[in-house]
């Protein structure tokens, strides 16, 4: 079983840049479609964005398209969020999460995801 483990969020002004890290330990995580939610106050966690299990496939929600950039690390068994021009409706915990059960379902839903990080706080101030 993969254990995940975020980290690298903090806080930051309006504009700024902040990278998050999703180190995996027990699998490698090059056979698992990787994704990253978010889940601010109040609200409903929300997809962010995926990376396929060969890494050829990227996508990524409507609100931080442009903004941020998924990537994976195959010797370290990490996954990371680039995150730029942050605005402070990014402010949010964000996850990541691994798909070891080769889901068939969308790469946007909760529920294709199996494996999930215990979240790292990124808050964006105005």
């Amino acid at each position: 079983q993969v254990q995940l483990v975020e980290s690298g969020g903090g806080l930051v002004q309006a504009g700024g840049s902040l990278r998050l890290s999703c180190a995996a330990a027990g699998r490698t995580l090059s056979n698992y479609r990787m994704g990253w939610f978010r889940q601010a106050p109040g609200k409903e966690r929300e997809f962010v964005a995926v990376k396929n299990w060969s890494g050829s496939t990227t996508y990524y929600a409507d609100s931080v398209k442009g903004r941020c950039t998924i990537s994976r690390d195959s010797a370290k068994n990490t996954v990371y969020l680039q995150m730029n021009s942050l605005k402070p409706e990014d402010t949010a915990v964000y996850y990541c999460a691994a798909d070891t059960r080769n889901s068939r379902l969308s790469a946007i839903l909760r529920m294709a995801y199996d494996t999930w990080g215990q979240g790292t706080q990124v808050t964006v101030s105005s």
